[in-house]
Order: C-alpha cells, then structure tokens, then sequence
C-alpha cells in the first residue's frame, strides 16, 4: 500500500512526497483510514513507529475538504505531555501542511506568554499544546473549544503517569460531544484502557505487533556493576567508541544529568544535558545542536525519553536504570526508529535488581548479560589505595592487640602479691580469736555473751571508757610498683572522707578491739 491509497489530498500526497515518504508504516496504514471515517479510535504502537503522522494526516484531510471559506477558529486541538513532543507534533504538521492555507500554533509552558497571545489571536486551525498551558489559555478566555472537531490524545499513557489525569478529564468534558476523539499510545495499561473506556465512545482499535514490547532491530545488552565508579568507567569505555555515532544517556535526575554532562566534556567528549529546569530557548538549543552534529552525547533524563525525533542515534544508554517498564521502552525507543538498528546498553547495580526483574517480566525476556572483563571496576590508583588502606587497618590491629596483651601482663604481676596481702592480713586478724578460744574462762564469758542479744546499746557497754591502741601487726610486703601504674591509679581516685568510729567484733559477737576515728586501720596482736 502507498499513500496514494489512502485518499488523500493532492496536496498532502505532494507534501509527502517532498518530505521523503512513499509507503506508510503498519500503525499509519492501519489507523488513517479508520481515523477518516470520523470514529473514535485508540491505536498502540511500538515507539518510533509513526503514530505521529498516523493523526496528523487525517487532521489536514478533514481540514481541507472544508474549504479556504471555513469559518476561522480552532478545529483540531492535540494535547501532547511534553514540550519537544509539542514542537515535534507541530514541526510536521507544518512540513504535511505546507500546501494547504492551514495555520497551526504550538503552545506549552516555558515559552513568553506574550508570544503565545499574539499567536492566539490570529485563530488558529490547529494547536498543540500541553495540559496545564493549554487549561490556562482556557481559564483566561483565550482558546475556545466550542468548534472544536477532532480532539487528539497522543503519548497517553505517558500524561496519565506524569499525573495529567485531570487536565485530560477537563479538556475532554469541555469539547463538543460529537468531537471526535483519537487516543494514541505507545503501551496499553489499565489506566490507559480505563480512560479510552470513559471518554470514546465504540472506538475502533489498532494494535501493531501486539505482544511485542521492542522494536525486533534494537539490541539490548546489560552490564551489571559493583559501584558508581564501574558506571562512570564503562559510559567512558563506551563514549569512545568509534561506532557511537550519535547517542543518548539517560539518567535519572537532574543533578546527576549535570553532573554526567560535565565528567564526559572533561574527558573530551562532546556532550550537553537536557532536563525540565532549562528554560525552553536552552532546550531547544541543545536538540539544535545534537541535530546538526554539534554534540555527541546528549544526558537527559525522562523529559527527554518522548518527542526527541533526532535521527542517526546509533546507542542509548540507561546510565540509570527507570523505575518503570513503560519509561524504560519509551527510553531505549530513540533509537532503531523508522526501521533503522539502534544499541540500547543499561547499567544495573544490586540496588537496581528489583527494577531489571520488573522490566524483565513487562517485555517477557531476559536482557542479555555481557561481559565487562575488559573494564575494571576500580582504577589501577585506586585499587593501590584501598590495598594500602587495608595494610595500615592489619597494623593498627596488631599493634592494638600487642598493647592489650602488655597491659594485662602487668596487671596480673600487680595483682598476686595484692592477694597474698590479703590472706596474710586476714590470718594475723584471727589470731586473737584463737587465743581467746583457747582459754576456758574466756570461752565460757564468751558462751555467756553470745547468748545475749547483740545491739547498740549492748556494744556501747561493752566498749572501753578510754580509747586503746591495738598492738600493731608486722606489716605485709608490699609489692613494688611501676610509676606509670602508681600514676593511673591515683588519677582515677578521689579524696574519701573520714571514717567514724567504729568497734570490731570477733566471730562470737564480742568486742574485740576498738578503733577511734582517724586510727589507721590495723589488725590486734595475738598477745
């Protein structure tokens, strides 16, 4: 089939021809002849498939069989969820239509609003906008949908995850109930599905290549990486590589898109970012530019993963990995489009498992595994320094448990004769009580005595009137200390008040000497 089977035009068929197409794809084929029937439809298609042209071409068919002398006023409104989608959308609209007496306007936000009003104001045949720009046109009185024919949903699937829902409900309430309405998608999931069920009434379908997530001459490939800096040496291996002619690396934030930009123009390669914080003048300087050659290697992230229509990208590389199956078909869809090979090359860590195993289950193959033998995950230098690194942890370790094993060596040298001291003390303190249990007198004075109830009272009876001093023991030896163990001990202690007085019983209850307060303590002679 050709275009000129589709009735067409002649002046479209002219256009077409100009632009460099004779035969339509599967989706275009499909979906023009049931979209000029006037009925609802939905079609999916694979990305870089031309579902474009698919709604674009019966636009301008049903725009030129009303005349020169139609009334002037918006006939055609196609909503798109990004700005390049937008300007893509227009850019042909304008190439097809460039025979016919059709005014076609793009509006979305980042552009002066002034612009925009005087475009408006010359009544366009046709816009292209955004959601939230366009609702704002709206709101102010600007755009008026009451004449409103054909209303187009393209890339739904991608406004309902960028949380577009509203806005889509509003536009299509807000058009005429007999206005036809198209839905263009590149997945069908089950909000997509949910949404044409609520706003098309008995729509035809077209599904190309159904069951088939990926276009059949894109190469996927997957390198699985240790750390970040794996990542950063195999993008480096990758960007010099002659065979990538033209490629798109996608991360997955703005700040790390910067960032990438940066290290590959540091490294020599010529690369700019693309995110939603650059004004749209940057933007579109940056396709400008990787269009004609100007720059290699463009890092975008999801922004970018729709309406970027720039031929020749040979690789795309998931520099991160998407969150979602639909983001990772939409992303590795740039390239291998209009029938041409592409390379799609992702990156995964461990961190990134659960999302390969999501993405892996949506397109029903494994992506295959390559090897990565050629490009450690270190550097030479830093692999010099983690070994150093890990040297100096091994002696540290040893010289702390050289130093542990010192201190416990001189502390049980201190200890024994601290413990003899202690048994010697304690043999010279019972002496008395011996002596006293070898005298009968004494023995039964004690018997008598034992009987009684201890108390205080009893004690401060018992005790002498006058204050007696105990004959002194021979001292114990004292084992000999190191200054540095005199030092920590005295360190640590602090002044302790005096003790009272205080009275010393033997093991029968008896008073058996008397200590005033202050008196050093000593044990009584055995005489």
């Amino acid at each position: 089939m050709t275009f000129e089977d589709l009735q067409l035009d002649s002046k479209i068929l002219q256009a077409i021809e100009e632009c460099g197409h004779s035969i339509p794809t599967p989706v275009q084929e499909q979906a023009i002849p049931k979209a000029l029937t006037g009925r609802d439809l939905i079609a999916s298609a694979q990305t870089g498939t031309g579902k474009t042209a698919a709604f674009v071409l019966p636009a301008l068919q049903r725009l030129c069989e009303q005349g020169p002398d139609r009334e002037p006023g918006l006939r055609i409104l196609v909503v798109t969820p990004t700005r390049e989608l937008a300007v893509q959308i227009t850019q042909v609209a304008r190439a097809y239509g460039q025979h016919l007496d059709i005014h076609s306007v793009a509006i979305y936000g980042g552009m002066p609003m002034g612009d925009q009003v005087r475009a408006l104001a010359q009544l366009p045949d046709m816009i292209i906008g955004t959601p939230g720009r366009l609702i704002d046109h709206i709101w102010r009185g600007r755009i008026g949908l009451a004449k409103v024919e054909m209303l187009v949903f393209d890339e739904a699937d991608r406004m309902l995850d960028m949380g577009f829902i509203d806005d889509v409900e509003f536009i299509s309430d807000t058009v005429p109930e007999e206005c036809q309405r198209l839905l263009f998608a590149a997945t069908m999931n089950e909000e997509t599905t949910r949404l044409a069920e609520k706003f098309l009434k008995n729509p035809d379908r077209v599904e190309v290549a159904p069951g088939v997530i990926t276009h059949e001459k894109i190469e996927q490939r997957l390198y699985m990486t240790s750390n970040l800096e794996h990542k950063h040496r195999l993008l480096s291996a990758f960007c010099s590589d002659p065979d990538v002619t033209r490629a798109i690396i996608f991360a997955g934030t703005k700040r790390d898109a910067e960032k990438l930009a940066r290290a590959l123009n540091a490294q020599g390669h010529p690369a700019a970012p693309l995110h939603a914080d650059m004004t749209q003048a940057a933007r579109n300087n940056t396709i400008k530019n990787m269009r004609q050659g100007k720059i290699r290697l463009l890092v975008a992230t999801d922004v970018a993963a729709r309406g970027i229509d720039i031929t020749g990208i040979s690789h795309v590389v998931n520099f991160d990995l998407p969150r979602s199956p639909e983001d990772y078909v939409n992303r590795i869809g740039r390239t291998g489009r209009a029938g041409e090979a592409g390379i799609a090359i992702s990156f995964a860590s461990r961190a990134d498992l659960p999302y390969l195993a999501r993405i892996e289950r949506y397109l029903g193959a494994k992506i295959p595994v390559q090897s990565d033998a050629d490009v450690p995950a270190e550097s030479p230098a830093a692999q010099k320094q983690k070994s150093e690194k890990r040297d100096e942890q091994k002696t540290s370790s040893r010289r702390g448990r050289s130093r542990s094993r010192g201190r416990r060596s001189r502390g049980g040298g201190a200890q024994a004769p601290a413990a003899a001291e202690t048994i010697e003390a304690t043999t010279v303190a019972t002496a008395g009580d011996e002596a006293l249990l070898a005298a009968p007198e004494t023995a039964e004075a004690t018997l008598e005595l034992a009987s009684v109830p201890v108390t205080e009272a009893s004690i401060a009876d018992a005790a002498p009137t006058e204050p007696f001093e105990a004959a002194e023991a021979p001292e114990a030896a004292q084992p000999t200390k190191s200054k540095s163990s005199r030092k920590r001990r005295s360190r640590g202690k602090k002044a302790q008040p005096e003790a009272p007085a205080e009275v010393i019983l033997n093991i029968f209850g008896m008073p058996r000497y008397y200590r005033p307060q202050g008196a050093p303590k000593k044990a009584p002679s055995s005489d």
